[in-house]
């Protein structure tokens, strides 16, 4: 595409588009086309939507998942067991496990996979948040003051980490798994039968359910 005969505008909006996963320049100047053919007050919604998710959208203070609260609808949830956890690498993995149903504990988005090749050290992963969510945990029901024991959440007995089925999630859960042996705690990892190399967010329903289901121990 010859870039150089669009306006400027234009330009500018198709740059921006590229810049989002899996969006190429001919995607992207399609999507402008598009845009550009709509009526007027369809553009002002898109550009509303846009503006709301920038204000008000921000992580969750306890799993970091997104949410326009300072928890999210699951942390929130006074009905979702907090003796379970399930660790996943991004936000839309959460949505992904929800919309297929069967978990009721809680989550926790470590926004990354340790992978050193890539510059992304444990120090820029919320590794640090997880391990003393779960410290936490333990350590509250170690109070004897019944007073206070009975206001906090359950002690976490299992984690389930739901990292992809590539190297770097391979690497990821195994790290976790290793931090963590010093607490009674319960450390699985989805079955295989999402495929080697795959994305979760990109696994269909049934599949996760059967690797939710076929859990196992690290």
């Amino acid at each position: 595409m010859r870039s150089a005969f669009l306006p400027h505008s234009v330009r500018r909006l198709v740059n921006e588009l590229t810049k989002l996963p899996s969006v190429g320049e001919k995607s992207a100047f399609r999507l402008v086309q598009h845009l550009l053919s709509r009526k007027p007050e369809e553009m002002l919604a898109l550009e509303e939507a846009l503006k709301l998710v920038r204000e008000q959208v921000g992580l969750c203070k306890d799993c970091f998942a997104i949410s326009e609260n300072e928890l999210c609808i699951v942390c929130s949830d006074q009905k979702r067991r907090t003796d379970i956890f399930c660790v996943v690498e991004k936000p839309v993995d959460v949505i992904a496990l929800e919309q297929v149903g069967g978990f009721s504990g809680k989550y926790h988005v470590l926004h990354g996979l340790w992978s050193p090749m890539k510059g992304l050290s444990p120090e820029k992963i919320k590794f640090k948040e997880l391990f003393s969510r779960l410290e936490a945990s333990h350590q509250n029901h170690a109070v004897s003051n019944h007073a206070v024991s009975n206001t906090i959440a359950d002690k976490v007995t299992e984690l389930v980490i739901a990292t992809s089925a590539t190297v770097e999630g391979d690497a990821t859960a195994f790290y976790i798994a290793e931090n963590i042996a010093h607490l009674p705690i319960s450390v699985t990892r989805l079955a295989q039968g999402l495929p080697k190399g795959g994305e979760l967010e990109y696994a269909d329903e049934v599949t996760l359910r059967y690797a939710f289901e076929g859990r196992k121990s690290i």
